[in-house]
């Protein structure tokens, strides 16, 4: 562990109480995205901001993880992006996502806390740095 104050497994999902479910998130892949937050995040630069910071970068992968789970037991991959228009017989439906995410966002826009965490770590100047 290279930063201090990585969160651990329990303060996690102390703090993101949505991930206690055992079975859905297990242990193993909640240590493996804290340990990846710990090798991409430099608590010098985010300091006290460093453990939330590091739960949403866990948080994002863990929602990502179930899905890419269903298409790997079925043989696939997971190429899903955010969905902007949906048409069935005559009705169609569109979301404006230009007003809520972030257009330089890419990947971390597939979820809330990616997109929260992508635009928190623009507020740190940080948009050089690549993940």
């Amino acid at each position: 562990m290279k930063n201090q104050t990585l969160p651990t497994i329990e303060q996690f999902r102390a703090d993101f109480p949505q991930f206690d479910n055992r079975q859905l998130y297990p242990d193993s892949q909640v240590a493996f995205r804290l340990a990846f937050a710990d090798r991409v995040l430099d608590e010098n630069r985010l300091a006290e901001w460093f453990p939330y910071m590091a739960c949403l970068v866990v948080a994002h992968y863990l929602t990502l993880y179930p899905r890419s789970a269903r298409y790997a037991a079925l043989g696939g991959v997971d190429s899903s992006g955010v969905v902007v228009n949906k048409s069935v017989d005559k009705v169609s439906m569109g979301y404006d996502t230009a007003s809520t995410l972030n257009s330089d966002g890419g990947f971390w826009n597939r979820t809330t806390y990616g997109a929260e965490f992508f635009q928190t770590l623009m507020l740190f100047g940080a948009g050089g740095r690549q993940l």
